[in-house]
């Protein structure tokens, strides 16, 4: 083996010549008992050079020496059969019409078919079953229960056996079926179902359980996290579906496992021609393109192909980070990143004129609700002014679709934050269709590990020592993963015609006690002994529980099955606007008494001019 990685083709292709000479006299000994007449002898020694000949032609051209021994597979065996095949009949050719098959014997030609094909085959299932063989029989103390009796755990396997670096061994599987147990794949046995896991992880004195299998919920993760915990040993997974597809990762790319694992959200299957057809070869533009959601909207729309994208930031340190990743990564010549802010309507003006968007992205918002309860009147001007100038400028510029970042907050609103963006919610339906520019709004709750998320706070505390701090016990909130945003706001924008919020699919709330417990389990902690959680209470503006669409609000299915459509009563944007006006410019002159409670009725059934 050693001098085949050394001299690689030569080696290969010598044996496979050997392997033909040999089979063919092989052949001929079967034929006579192994006492060949003499002048069938001299057919042979006169026929075997063109056998070769063809042998080798016909291994050339169905590219037998472009495999890898040792991921010798069916298809290998697939083009081994049509290359002896194709040869085999060439060379009876040949015989016909050189000898007439006088002299020589018709059933050779049958023999030595049968005969390369083991010999051939064999070589390659030998070499890759004498490295496997050698994995399997390497002492290794890793050893391992596979969760996932599928395909993926069964790539898994024959990973773990072909990579004797990745030092596994996998002892069995485990799986959600019952039905499986007693099988084998590849000779390792199905040990049983995932609830057995604490019991055959200690009779079979397992040191590590990997997760395979796509089809393994959320809170089955957790549960398996919390036993492995009990257990004492080490739980990982591997790659995402999704960076598998795209090619990013592999089955052996095995890691800890993340918080976003415990999520159990599901692999997006997107309309990519559709997400095209509006985005590539197009100017689009993002607000708030180097935050936590702008930036993953960039990241995907890049992968779109549009004409330019403008990263229209207004903080100078972390558009200098974007602008640097997108310029190692070579989208130079697609992007162009703008010193910016929404509040300046002198520069959107320019950034519009010299750039044509036609798509604008808006994520550009104050998010925090805490901070905004404090701050009412930045909140207005940063969400409510500033996405009328941007929504206005697309209007006036010909932008032809103009997609809002929403959020959960917007329902039912009892904070500025929540109130702030119902009522940008409310612009892009009263200004859809100004100009013919088409406004649509994308409404979903909390991503994980977005800037001053829950998550990072958490990590940050559990790595000063605790505690960490939950503000009451029943909290709950809607999660998703910042990717599972970006692609499903964009999905939104190719099925949006114009006036419609959308409302991504976000799955069951989770608590966040119930989060809280699983990072400090995911970083090798015990609650109450290593670190502990108090409650703080909640905080100004905060709500028990959020909510995805309000009481007068009914939700109908669109052309995702991860994007419902929120349908409401429409409401007077004639009558809506000007209080609107009055409310952005009292803010100005600095006139803000009562602001939140003018703020909250604004966006109120009364407020909205019905």
């Amino acid at each position: 083996m050693n001098l085949i990685r050394k001299w690689g083709l030569a080696i290969v292709i010598t044996s496979d010549l050997l392997c033909s000479a040999v089979a063919y006299w092989l052949s001929y000994l079967l034929r006579f008992n192994f006492v060949i007449p003499e002048q069938y002898f001299e057919r042979y020694v006169e026929s075997l050079p063109v056998l070769l000949l063809v042998r080798f032609v016909c291994f050339y051209v169905f590219r037998l020496y472009e495999g890898v021994w040792r991921y010798a597979s069916m298809n290998d065996l697939l083009r081994i059969l049509k290359a002896i095949t194709i040869g085999s009949v060439i060379f009876a050719l040949y015989i016909l019409i050189r000898y007439q098959f006088i002299g020589f014997p018709r059933s050779v030609l049958v023999i030595d078919w049968f005969v390369i094909i083991t010999f051939l085959g064999g070589t390659r299932f030998l070499y890759r079953f004498s490295r496997e063989f050698r994995v399997i029989n390497a002492k290794s103390d890793n050893r391992v229960l596979v969760v996932g009796a599928d395909d993926t755990g069964e790539m898994l396997l024959r990973e773990m056996r072909q990579n004797p670096r990745m030092h596994y061994n996998p002892i069995g599987f485990l799986d959600k079926e019952s039905g499986k147990k007693g099988r084998r794949i590849h000779d390792v046995p199905i040990l049983g179902n995932i609830n057995e896991l604490g019991r055959i992880a200690r009779e079979k004195d397992v040191r590590e359980v990997i997760i395979a299998s796509p089809s393994i919920t959320g809170k089955e993760v957790r549960k398996i996290v919390e036993t492995c915990g009990q257990v004492g040993i080490e739980c990982k997974t591997i790659p995402a579906v999704s960076d598998i597809l795209d090619g990013k990762l592999n089955v052996s790319h095995i890691r800890e496992i993340r918080i976003e694992d415990l999520l159990g959200r599901e692999h997006i299957e997107l309309d990519t021609a559709k997400i095209r057809e509006y985005l590539s070869d197009k100017k689009v533009m993002v607000t708030g393109a180097a935050g936590s959601i702008g930036h993953e909207l960039c990241r995907h729309i890049m992968k779109m192909g549009p004409e330019q994208l403008i990263l229209f930031e207004r903080a100078e340190n972390e558009l200098f980070y974007l602008d640097r990743e997108f310029s190692e990564a070579s989208f130079g010549r697609f992007y162009t990143p703008v010193l910016g802010d929404i509040l300046d309507t002198g520069r959107l003006q320019w950034v519009m004129d010299k750039y044509r968007p036609d798509v604008v992205f808006h994520a550009a918002a104050y998010k925090h609700v805490p901070m905004q309860e404090a701050h009412p009147v930045e909140a207005i001007r940063n969400n409510i002014t500033g996405t009328k100038n941007v929504a206005e400028m697309s209007t006036r510029y010909g932008v032809q679709k103009f997609v809002m970042i929403s959020t959960d907050k917007a329902v039912k609103p009892v904070n500025v934050m929540g109130a702030t963006k119902r009522i940008t919610e409310m612009i892009c339906q009263g200004m859809n269709g100004r100009n013919h520019t088409k406004f649509v709004a994308v409404r979903f709750g909390n991503v994980l590990n977005s800037a001053g998320s829950v998550i990072p706070i958490f990590k940050e505390q559990i790595m000063r020592g605790g505690p960490v701090t939950v503000t009451h016990p029943d909290v709950t909130r809607y999660f998703m993963s910042i990717s599972e945003a970006a692609q499903l706001v964009m999905q939104a924008g190719a099925i949006g015609n114009g006036g419609e919020i959308f409302l991504l699919d976000m799955g069951e709330p989770i608590k966040i006690t119930d989060l809280a417990k699983d990072i400090i389990r995911l970083m090798g902690l015990r609650l109450g002994e290593d670190i502990d959680i108090v409650y703080s209470g909640l905080r100004p503006g905060e709500k028990l529980h959020e909510e995805l669409v309000a009481d007068e609000e009914k939700t109908g299915p669109t052309a995702h099955d991860k994007i419902m459509l929120v349908k409401s009563a429409p409401f007077g944007w004639e009558a809506f606007e000007p209080q609107l006006n009055k409310l952005i410019e009292d803010v100005e002159k600095g006139d803000t008494a009562d602001i939140k409670k003018r703020l909250l009725n604004l966006c109120s059934e009364k407020g909205k001019g019905g």
